[in-house]
């Protein structure tokens, strides 16, 4: 028979090896472990602050957030997204290493020079914002020549509109964002503004200073343009396989019905000032 001591020994000796075996079985279920439990890969995107489209403050940071992440996801990439003015963002999302792209952004053919566009991540209805008092008549482009009309910088709000103000034939008031050019209109600074209709339509809820006159500004009914939203990655061999990786996935999401989805549960939450 063992004596007390040696059953005492035999158990530790025991107790080690079943520590080393689970330790060794730990080791080679972490070393079999699929690729897909890899820490996912980061697509950082430039973009502004663009409410309801894109924002830090909005739910899953909004519409064209909610969807890049979603687009995103099944290659492996979580998206991260950096906020700027437009220009800079720009400017950072085609030119700096740290960032894949950019977006949300407008098709032209000068953007599709110097990046990989996307498949559409959503459209943009641009028109023009009026005082209903001062009501706006207008058929052609032409018909706005002498109206100041509010911008913001470095948009694109359609071939026809930007060719025309390239060529000086319309009379052009640039601001960092709608915001503000919504307040210049309420204030008689500007005669319309060129803004999305999602956008007007969000501010005026949300925005205090705008929600509490809101009912004094209208869209009209003759749109500018119904653009295309994308997300422009670099043109380069990592920004080509990200953009083949999200389109893939971006084809298949049934885009008009989760975005009537999210403004239903956006415009629920967004507080309303009278």
């Amino acid at each position: 028979m063992k004596t007390a001591a040696e059953e005492t020994a035999t158990q530790s000796v025991n107790n080690k090896e079943m520590t080393m075996m689970r330790g060794l079985i730990m080791a080679l279920a972490f070393a079999a472990a699929p690729a897909a439990a890899e820490a996912p890969k980061v697509m950082r995107l430039a973009s502004l602050e663009w409410l309801p489209y894109v924002g830090t403050m909005l739910d899953r940071e909004g519409w064209s957030g909610h969807v890049a992440s979603m687009a995103a996801k099944p290659g492996g990439y979580q998206v991260r997204i950096d906020y700027f003015p437009w220009t800079r963002a720009v400017q950072l999302g085609m030119r700096d290493a740290q960032y894949a792209g950019y977006f949300p952004a407008y098709y032209t053919e000068e953007r599709a020079r110097q990046c990989h566009f996307s498949v559409p991540i959503g459209s943009s209805n641009v028109g023009l914002a009026y005082l209903k008092g001062t009501p706006l008549a207008w058929n052609t482009l032409q018909d706005l020549a002498p109206l100041k009309i509010a911008v913001v910088a470095g948009f694109s709000n359609g071939p026809a509109f930007d060719t025309l103000v390239r060529e000086g034939k319309l009379n052009i008031d640039s601001s960092p964002n709608d915001m503000l050019n919504l307040r210049k209109l309420l204030a008689n600074r500007v005669d319309a503004v060129v803004i999305d209709k999602l956008v007007m339509r969000y501010l005026l809820l949300s925005e205090p200073g705008l929600a509490r006159e809101r009912d004094r500004i209208a869209f009209h009914d003759k749109p500018l343009a119904e653009l295309p939203l994308h997300v422009c990655f670099q043109r380069t061999p990592q920004g080509r396989e990200m953009q083949q990786a999200f389109n893939r996935t971006l084809r298949d999401m049934p885009l008009k019905k989760l975005e009537s989805e999210y403004f239903q549960q956006l415009e629920r939450k967004a507080p309303v000032t009278r």
